[in-house]
Formats: structure tokens, sequence, C-alpha cells
């Protein structure tokens, strides 16, 4: 049995794997009854506030989005939510894990992010259920002078 203590460090540690940061505005897109309500509760927790549904107007340091393969066009749901992104914001593609209703291909991740200018920067395990995909913009490159 785990004590409480240690079921709350577990919980923070899921959002510092996220780089979630005390006082940053995360925005939730793609909510539904799957969701892993665990994930929600630590990055409020770290950030100090609630998430921002799809509606919120503010610039977001992160998006997190949930998305299943039948949630439609990946590359222009990225499109959508990159628009209230700050500069140095990330999106983290939360997509069921292999085997399980809704996965998506990480090829299909990949190519939705490059066609956004999105570079894919890594990837986690969240629980039994979900893997995280970080995206984030990507560094334009430096030129010689």
């Amino acid at each position: 049995m785990v004590a409480a203590e240690d079921a709350g460090r577990n919980e923070t540690d899921v959002a510092e794997k996220l780089d979630i940061e005390p006082d940053m505005v995360v925005q939730e897109i793609g909510w539904d009854e799957d969701v892993d309500d665990t994930v929600r509760e630590a990055i409020e927790q770290r950030c100090g506030g609630e998430l921002l549904d799809e509606d919120a107007d503010e610039v977001v340091d992160v998006v997190l989005l949930w998305w299943r393969d039948e949630d439609g066009d990946l590359t222009d749901t990225l499109l959508d939510i990159m628009a209230p992104l700050a500069e140095e914001g990330v999106i983290w593609v939360m997509t069921p894990k292999t085997g399980l209703d809704g996965h998506v291909e990480p090829s299909d991740i990949a190519e939705a992010a490059a066609t956004s200018n999105l570079a894919q920067t890594s990837n986690l395990s969240l629980g039994d259920k979900w893997t995280g995909t970080r995206l984030a913009y990507r560094k334009p490159a430096k030129t010689k002078r």
C-alpha cells in the first residue's frame, strides 16, 4: 500500500516529467471521460491553478492535448492550438498506448509535427494508458557570417 506522502510525490513527479513549473499557464484540449485524472491533478497542483479549457484566449506556456486516432486531423489541430502558445511554449500530445483503443502511430505524430513546423523533443510513458509526446517550436537555423 502506498502512503499518502508517496502518492502525492508520484503525482508531483508526473508534472515534473512534463516540465510543468509553478505559475505556468496550462491549457487542456481534448478532454473526455478516458483521460488520466492523476496527470491532470498533478499538473494543477504543480502549476498552482486550474487547467484552461479549449475556449480560453490567454497566452499559454503548455498545451495538454489528449488525442485519439479518431479525433480528426492532428496537423489542423496543432496549427489551431499554436496560436495562443508562448514563444517558448510546448505542446504535450497525450495518446493512448499501443494496443489500446484510439492509439496513434508515432509516425503520424512526427509527420503532423513536422508539417506544423514543430519539433518532437521527447516521449514519456504516463500511467497504464497514456503516452506523452513533447512538441516545441523549431529553432531557426543559425546562419554563418
